[in-house]
């Protein structure tokens, strides 16, 4: 075997238990096409080290036969290795600050960097993401988290109570039962009437709001249009016995400051033209999903400023915010920073500008878990490999030492190329200015 790769220990996350590549698709690897793997030696990676020494593949401390190696977050600054290929979730196409230090310290040391977040097709689709599953679990925890705060409230029998942590379920599949069975329940005996209607919005319609509403939809639902979420309070005689549901896109996120109409693609291009135009719908939400993508750029959608206001006219009908997106001081301005698998929300009060973790207190709870596919990371691990599987052979027997203009990698991987030979490509060298 001449091609060897690595397949990381994750080390940033105490609760990170995901991994690229699993004992299967190893075991195809091997046998298939002659690359050895070997697999970091790790107490809590989803798959036993077990596993892999029955797939073929070697169980090792270190990683150092490795010319490339795979993970799936970010690598400490200090376990690069000169000249090697890693292929893992850098973030750091946005010049996070963050995450400057180690861009620096892999041209330093000559390194190739691949992204999976830049593994595009001709469309610029993604290829390979965990996203849907940080929909799936974000759901299910925003649904538990609903429960709990409803609680709070005084609703101790409230069906919510039901659902679980994600983490707590063995399966994608035994969290789906549990839903369901809440579904079930909300339909035959219907939601306290001082809780109707209950209403779930979502705010994008990529791959994390479609795992978002996969969830969503095991319970009896209605979608309708924001212009009907205005109009929904107003009705009477609710069907007790079901949730509304709204998808909210970028016309109905952002209006032009001079009034004139709503263009995506000058959106896009012009986002200093656009202003906030969200918070109209905002008193109409039970909870709101934000599964949008997000950049300074563009205006927030929920301000501190609007809760504050939102919060002194008595307790809203907003009651968990499941943000998804997750960007410390972003969409969601207070949601202050991602919150850990084993400490997942925070109730953050306007009145005093601050957050307290856990379900208690005055103010809006937040669910802003930072790596929600880890709450499933089996089946998430199964369906990332699934689609990386057929790039993990070129990227393993390329050879780096040539010009980037003669690398032979498929297209979709020489556009995720960040760094080669430890210089940035001419697609990114714009983080130059960060550096």
């Amino acid at each position: 075997m001449d091609a060897v790769i690595g397949i990381r220990h994750e080390d940033k996350y105490a609760m990170e238990r995901r991994t690229p590549i699993t004992p299967v698709h190893a075991k195809k690897l091997i046998e298939q096409h002659g690359i050895g793997v070997v697999a970091q030696s790790s107490p809590k990676r989803v798959f036993s080290e077990g596993e892999y020494l029955a797939a073929g593949a070697s169980v090792e401390e270190k990683l150092d036969a490795c010319p490339v190696i795979f993970g799936v977050k970010e690598i400490p600054v200090d376990a690069f290795e000169k000249g090697k290929t890693y292929v893992f979730f850098s973030h750091v196409i946005k010049g996070q600050p963050y995450n400057m230090p180690m861009l620096k310290k892999m041209m330093e040391l000559g390194c190739n960097l691949i992204d999976y977040e830049c593994i595009v097709d001709d469309q610029n689709k993604r290829l390979i993401f965990f996203g849907k599953y940080a929909g799936l679990a974000g759901m299910i925890n925003s649904l538990w988290s609903l429960g709990q705060r409803l609680k709070e409230y005084g609703y101790s029998d409230n069906p919510f109570l039901k659902i679980k942590q994600s983490q707590h379920y063995t399966s994608l599949k035994e969290a789906k039962e549990a839903v369901s069975a809440v579904g079930r329940h909300i339909a035959e005996n219907g939601l306290p009437k001082e809780l109707q209607p209950l209403t779930i919005g979502f705010t994008g319609y990529g791959n994390v709001s479609v795992g978002a509403q996969e969830i969503a939809n095991l319970l009896p639902s209605i979608e309708i249009n924001p212009s009907q979420l205005l109009e929904l309070n107003s009705q009477e005689n609710h069907p007790g016995n079901v949730i509304y549901k709204v998808i909210f896109k970028e016309e109905d996120i952002s209006r032009r400051k001079d009034g004139s109409r709503f263009d995506l693609q000058d959106y896009y291009k012009h986002p200093e033209k656009y202003e906030n135009n969200f918070e109209q719908y905002i008193p109409h939400l039970s909870v709101l999903m934000n599964c949008m993508y997000w950049d300074t750029r563009y205006p927030r959608i929920v301000t501190k400023s609007y809760l504050k206001e939102l919060f002194s006219a008595g307790r809203p009908k907003l009651t968990v915010i499941g943000d998804i997106t997750c960007d410390p001081d972003g969409s969601i301005e207070c949601t202050h920073k991602g919150t850990a698998i084993e400490d997942p929300v925070f109730v953050y009060d306007p009145a005093t500008d601050k957050p307290v973790m856990g379900f208690t207190g005055h103010g809006i709870l937040v669910m802003a878990v930072d790596i929600l596919p880890s709450e499933l990371p089996m089946d998430a691990s199964v369906t990332f490999a699934d689609a990386l599987f057929p790039f993990v052979k070129p990227i393993a027997e390329a050879d780096y030492r040539g010009r980037f203009e003669d690398l032979a990698l498929p297209q979709a991987i020489r556009k995720a190329l960040i760094l080669h030979r430890g210089k940035l490509t001419p697609a990114y060298e714009y983080i130059s200015k960060y550096l």
